[in-house]
C-alpha cells in the first residue's frame, strides 16, 4: 500500500508542479491510471489509496477486473485502447469512457449499443497527430467532420480528443490544444467539449503545460509492466 501510495503521491505532485509552471490550477489535470496488466489486487490497494479512474487496453482482462471491483461504486473505468467493430456492446455496457474513438461507425455502434439504464458514455476522438504509420486514430482533417456527427448520438456526451505522439514528439501537444479549440464550434453540445487526454510518465510535464486535462500514467505509478501473457 504504502509503495503504490507514495508513487501516486510523487505523480500528483508532477501534475501540480507542471500546472503552477503553466499558470494552471492542478485541478484542472486529472490523473488516470493506466492498469493494464496489473492485477484487480493492485487496482483495489490503488483505489484504497485515493485513485477513481482507471485505464485498460485489454478487452477481456479489463471485463474481468470490473467484475471484481464491483462493489467499490464510485471507480471509474477507461477504455483507452484500440476499439475493434465487435468489441463495442461489450465496451457500451461496461465503461465510461472509451477514448479511442476515430471512426463514426464505431461512435455510432456504441451509442446504439449503451445501456438506457447507464449514464451516457464519455468519448474521446483518437487522432493520429503526428502521421504516425503503426499508430490508430484519425487524421487531423477528419476531425471537424467526425465532431459534428458524433456529438449529435444519443447516449454519447463526446468530451474532446486523445493523442499519442511519437515518443520526444512534444511538438505535437501544442497542434492537439490548436485543433481542439478550432473544432469546438462543430460540437452540437460545446459546453461538454473539455478533455484533452494527452500524456504519459515520460512526457506528462509537457502535456500539462500544453493543456492537458488528463494524463494517463501507467508505469510511474505502478512500475514496469509484464506482458509476457499478452498476445
Amino acid at each position: 500500500m504504502n509503495k503504490l501510495q507514495d508513487a501516486r503521491d510523487q505523480v500528483l505532485a508532477q501534475i501540480r508542479e507542471a500546472s503552477h509552471k503553466a499558470g494552471r490550477a492542478d485541478e484542472t489535470v486529472q490523473l488516470l491510471a493506466v492498469s493494464k496488466t496489473h492485477s484487480a489486487g493492485v487496482l483495489r490497494e490503488m483505489y484504497q489509496a485515493g485513485q477513481r479512474s482507471f485505464g485498460e487496453n485489454y478487452l477481456q482482462e479489463a471485463l474481468e477486473k470490473i467484475h471484481s471491483l464491483q462493489d467499490l461504486n464510485d471507480i471509474e473505468w477507461h477504455f483507452i485502447g484500440h476499439v475493434q467493430r465487435n468489441k463495442t456492446k461489450l465496451l457500451a455496457e461496461n465503461f465510461d469512457w472509451v477514448h479511442g474513438v476515430d471512426r463514426l461507425i464505431i461512435a455510432e455502434r456504441l451509442s446504439a449499443q449503451r445501456p438506457e439504464q447507464r449514464a451516457a458514455l464519455n468519448i474521446c476522438i483518437q487522432v493520429n497527430i503526428d502521421g504516425q504509420e503503426s499508430k490508430d486514430g484519425c487524421t487531423p482533417e477528419q476531425v471537424a467532420e467526425l465532431v459534428k456527427m458524433i456529438s449529435q448520438l444519443p447516449n454519447l456526451c463526446l468530451r474532446g480528443l486523445m493523442v499519442i505522439p511519437a515518443p520526444g514528439h512534444t511538438d505535437a501537444f501544442e497542434h492537439t490544444r490548436q485543433l481542439f479549440n478550432q473544432v469546438r464550434t462543430f460540437h452540437a453540445h460545446p459546453q461538454v467539449w473539455d478533455t484533452l487526454s494527452m500524456g504519459m510518465s515520460a512526457d506528462l510535464e509537457a502535456a500539462v503545460v500544453a493543456g492537458s486535462t488528463m494524463v494517463r500514467i501507467g508505469t510511474a505509478l505502478f512500475g514496469t509492466r509484464d506482458y509476457s501473457d499478452k498476445v
